[in-house]
């Protein structure tokens, strides 16, 4: 099922507006290691958990074509595409984090 135009827009603004957008599924364990990385920083995340959604296969069939990844979870910060949940990871195992939920580069 296309993702509706509505659905793209929204999902649009979350990833430019939200200081941390992550597409989740409940049950990945990859979700779980990421969402508590950022849980250590008390971050305010939005999280849509893309397997209690009515759109989620679509959504995650849209991030694939913004940011070239299918996996789960699809993580940004202040707009800017980070990766997963390795990647969150390298971040913050190298102090650099920090900073960008800080809002510095």
């Amino acid at each position: 099922m296309p993702i509706s135009e509505e659905k793209k827009q929204e999902i649009d603004n979350h990833i430019k507006n939200d200081h941390v957008f992550v597409a989740s599924k409940t049950y990945c364990p990859y979700c779980h290691k990421a969402k508590a990385i950022l849980a250590k920083y008390n971050t305010k995340a939005n999280i849509i958990e893309l397997d209690e959604v009515a759109e989620g296969s679509a959504i995650q069939d849209y991030l694939l074509d913004v940011t070239g990844q299918r996996t789960v979870p699809n993580i940004f910060i202040n707009g800017e595409h980070i990766g997963g949940a390795s990647d969150l990871e390298t971040l913050d195992r190298e102090g650099k984090l920090k900073d960008l939920l800080d809002g510095k580069k």
